[in-house]
């Protein structure tokens, strides 16, 4: 029951703060109002409204909307969402595209769970799908997961992201972003030893912490300045009593929240009395610019407090990665045994998250990979969001990925993809308690 009814605390704060915005944006639009030439009664409509929404995005997962593309060959195709490997913790989803004659990459999309949801990458999937098959990770909210369903550590996440390597089988190219790009290395090296022929054809990693200790951050210098039983007693709380997971231990993403908003908070606030002034004024619309990225931004879920831990621990502190000395089931993951993986890494000049010299010493640990298996770029004036979802990741990193996995696509089994099943209908992997088992 510990921290329990802290955080029932702030999921009622959350309520409230809805439920006053609710009410303000009721009040401001009675119609007598309208007969009262007093900007003060829109202004209070446009606070509310805004304040509403914002609060409410908070515990809602956002939908994918995936729209429909035109395709070289001319016509119009639509995006299915299918779950092909369920897991307690995290799934496996393909982006179908039902009549595409041509068989194109399987790609990988590791998505990081750092506080939100898969959905923060869907800018990057739309701008992959015309030229990739793509599959992502769908990492779960930890409040809606019970506690029967055991624990979920690093080692944990490493385990599932190399059962989803093995579900998809060697021709594929993994692209892992921000978070999960050490632990997909692991998980790539781990292969490496295990099933050498499951391992994929290529490897990027984009915005990844490989070595934390290369270039100083904000998020760098938390992790070194607190101890773990600070941590542990300052951001572990217990799920409440409205959710199915109640009584798990958890990283709140509320606090995550906080923490994102509190680096940039002028600037935040700033977006947010703008949007007021707009929506007064009859200029804001459903889905223009600032509701766009808030209704993702502010969308946060709840991590486990051992992957939480065993993250700042275990990659910030420790170095386990950075070192060569990670441990994943009793077993020490090499690095170094990775040998056939084209591997790359992508920056952003102007990362404040994970700075550049971070993710590049993934190159460093990889010893036996030929240099001409090799590649890295950093992106000049691209923030953290901007090396997978912006104007520079379109512009620039985007062909530049795609050409990567062209070079390291193997051709003799993409002309024999046409004669294999296809992967949604192999047998699924359902992982539980640390264990797989095969599921129709």
């Amino acid at each position: 029951m510990r921290y329990m009814a802290t955080y029932d605390l702030m999921e009622t704060i959350r309520t409230t703060n809805q439920w006053l915005g609710a009410s303000a944006l009721a009040m401001g639009s009675y119609p007598a109002f309208s007969m009262i030439p007093n900007p003060a009664f829109e202004w209070m409509r446009a606070w509310g409204e805004v304040t509403e929404r914002s609060f409410q995005r908070m515990v809602v997962k956002p939908d994918w909307n995936i729209p429909h593309f035109t395709a070289k060959d001319g016509k119009d195709h639509i995006v299915s969402v299918t779950r092909v490997v369920k897991n307690d913790f995290g799934d496996l989803l393909h982006f179908e595209v039902p009549g595409r004659d041509v068989e194109k990459p399987t790609v990988l999309l590791v998505a990081p769970m750092s506080g939100h949801y898969a959905t923060l990458l869907r800018k990057t999937v739309i701008s992959l799908l015309p030229d990739c098959d793509v599959y992502i990770t769908d990492w779960h909210n930890a409040r809606d997961i019970p506690v029967s369903a055991g624990k979920f550590d690093i080692e944990d996440y490493t385990l599932y992201l190399v059962d989803f390597m093995k579900f998809l089988g060697p021709d594929t190219h993994v692209i892992a972003v921000c978070q999960p790009a050490p632990l997909t290395l692991a998980a790539t090296a781990y292969l490496a030893e295990e099933e050498p022929a499951a391992q994929p054809r290529s490897l990027t990693l984009i915005g990844g912490p490989i070595d934390p200790s290369a270039a100083a951050t904000e998020v760098t210098d938390f992790g070194h300045s607190v101890t773990m039983g600070q941590l542990e007693e300052s951001m572990i709380q217990r799920v409440g009593f409205k959710f199915a997971g109640v009584g798990r231990q958890v990283y709140p993403g509320l606090l995550q929240l906080s923490s994102f908003i509190s680096m940039n908070a002028e600037k935040h606030a700033k977006a947010f009395n703008n949007q007021i002034a707009r929506t007064a004024r009859g200029e804001a619309s459903d889905h223009d610019k600032h509701n766009e990225f808030y209704d993702e931004y502010l969308a946060v879920m709840d991590m486990t407090a051992e992957f939480y831990l065993s993250t700042v621990e275990r990659i910030f502190q420790n170095h386990e990665i950075a070192k060569n000395e990670f441990v994943v089931a009793g077993r020490k993951v090499d690095i170094g045994k990775i040998t056939t993986v084209a591997v790359k890494t992508v920056e952003g000049g102007e990362d404040d998250i994970t700075a550049p010299g971070q993710c590049i010493a993934a190159l460093n640990l990889c010893t036996g990979l030929p240099e001409s298996k090799k590649a890295s770029h950093v992106e000049p004036h691209a923030g953290h969001y901007g090396i997978f979802a912006g104007s520079s990741w379109r512009n620039n990193i985007r062909p530049m990925v795609l050409e990567f996995i062209s070079k390291n696509s193997s051709t003799e089994a993409a002309a024999g993809a046409a004669n294999t099943p296809k992967k949604p209908n192999a047998p699924a992997i359902t992982r539980k308690n640390g264990s797989a088992d095969a599921t129709a």
